[in-house]
Parts: structure tokens; sequence; C-alpha cells
């Protein structure tokens, strides 16, 4: 099953956005009484509730795709978790995840223009990542049982201000920019979807980025046991797995995206992201 959060044309709110159930001919069934998956999350009869949802019937055409889960309570972002990006990073396996934060302002639609201020569009990098929203309460999950805990999985398109980010050791400066993730058009539940498919990253349509989800070091089921044992993850709280090799500051010499340029992330099962890079010339610094 494929769910998403759409924004309403027609309503008297510019903001007004709906939970859907995508079926199989991309039409949109509204899931009545829910204004997107984070809110539908909340509720323990979630699946139900949007498999037995018989709302309004939305045509594909110019659908407007907004943040799959545009409100999360948590955003865990794990990095270096890639096999094959922590080599080209130079770096040893880690023996556990290392986690940091992104705040939900930070999400944008998944076909949104993405826009940069000037003083942070001189190492903009990408990163594609495979996502996952929790669906129930979890803590002290054990890995055998964490699968059960995922309420599905999506696309994250990651862009990275690597400048801002290597200013300190901590990251998150450069991770969290206003409106700058990608995120979505999906939610696949875990029954429709089989872990490992290929990843793709592209820039203008050049390939940047290619592996295998399960080239993770950390699993989706160990990184919910992992975070579980720290804190309680929440239904509708978002957890970034992490990128593969192949982002731009790692290349000699570095390659940066550019204005005007579009980046695309597509995980084979899920879908793809697709931003398009405005920088935003008169921002002040």
């Amino acid at each position: 099953m494929r769910l998403a959060t759409i924004r309403l044309k027609n309503s008297d709110s510019e903001s007004a956005t709906a939970a859907v159930r995508i079926n199989v001919d991309e039409s949109a069934t509204v899931i009545e009484g829910y204004s997107d998956l984070s809110e539908l999350l909340q509720d323990p009869n979630w699946e139900a509730l949007a498999r037995e949802a018989n709302g309004a019937l939305l045509r594909p055409e110019g659908t407007d795709f907004a943040p799959v889960a545009p409100n999360p309570g948590k955003i865990i972002c794990v990095g270096l978790n890639y096999a094959n990006h922590i080599r080209e990073m130079g770096r040893e396996l880690p023996t556990h995840p290392t986690l940091f934060s992104k705040f939900r302002e930070a999400l944008t639609g998944p076909y949104d223009d993405v826009l940069v201020p000037e003083y942070a569009a001189e190492k903009l990098d990408w990163e594609g990542e495979l996502a996952f929203v929790i669906g129930r309460q979890a803590y002290q999950v054990a890995e055998a049982d964490a699968e059960t805990y995922i309420a599905g999985y999506s696309v994250m398109n990651d862009y990275t201000m690597r400048d801002y980010q290597y200013r300190t050791l901590q990251w998150d400066q450069g991770k969290t920019f206003e409106k700058t993730s990608g995120f979505g058009p999906y939610l696949t539940t875990t029954d429709s979807y089989s872990f490992g498919t290929a990843l793709e990253t592209r820039l203008d349509g050049e390939l940047m980025q290619t592996t295998t989800t399960d080239d993770l070091v950390f699993t989706p089921a160990k990184l919910v046991e992992y975070i579980s044992h720290i804190v309680t993850l929440q239904p509708g709280d978002v957890v970034i797995t992490g990128t593969p090799g192949g982002v731009g500051h790692a290349r000699t010499p570095g390659v940066y995206i550019q204005d005007g340029q579009t980046v695309e992330v597509l995980i084979d099962g899920l879908g793809s992201v697709r931003n398009k890079t405005v920088v935003q010339r008169d921002s002040a610094v």
C-alpha cells in the first residue's frame, strides 16, 4: 500500500493538505479526517483506516505532493552508514551508528524547488537516502521485532551544505537548512517493499550515486533497536538511514550543485524525489 500527503487545490486555505491512499491507477483516495500522514499515524488503527478509506477520489493529473510525513516529532539521521561511502571518506566501518538530527522545517515536497540562500550555496552536495517512518511507539525494541514498528519506507533528498557542516564537529548546521530536504512521494508500507533495492542519485540526469540499500552497515531493524534504547520512537517519527558513496564532496576536485541544477533520487519500489536548486541571490548573511 502506498500513502501520501497531498496539497489540496480549490481549498479555502493555501496550506490545506490531506492524507491519501494512492491507488493502482495513480488516483488518490482521501482518508477522511486526517490532514496528513503524520496525523494519521497517531491513530493506532491507521493501517486499517487507510486500506478501508472511501473518501473523495482525486485524479492523478496535477497531484501536488507535500512532504510525505510533514510533521514528525523527531527526525533522526544516520551518518556514515553505507560501507562504500565510509570507505570513500577514508574511515573505518563503525561499531555503533552515528546519529544527528534534522528539524521538520527542513522538509519540502518531493518535486518542490529547493530555495538556497546565496550565503549557503558555495558547497551544496547531494545525498540520496532511504528513509523510514515509525508506525507505533517503540522503546527498548529488539532487532527481531523492529520491523513491526516501522510503518513504511520513503525517499529522502538530503541536500547538505558542506561548508556549514564542517564548521564544527557537530553536523546538524549543514543538514537542516529550511525546506531543503525533498521527502516522498509515497510512504510504501512494509508489506509492499522488499528491502535491498537499487538507489540512484542523478545530477541533471548524470548518475552520481548507485548502490543497493542492503549495503547499509546498520539496517532499519538495527537502527530501531539502537535508537529505541536511547529514546522512545513515536508514531510519525522519521529515520533517515544514510547515503551511499558518490557524494560530490568526496571527489577530487569536489563537485557541488549549482544554481538551476536538479537532483533526483530514485529507489526501486519506492519512487523518486526530484528537486531543482534555486539560489536566492538577495539573501542576507
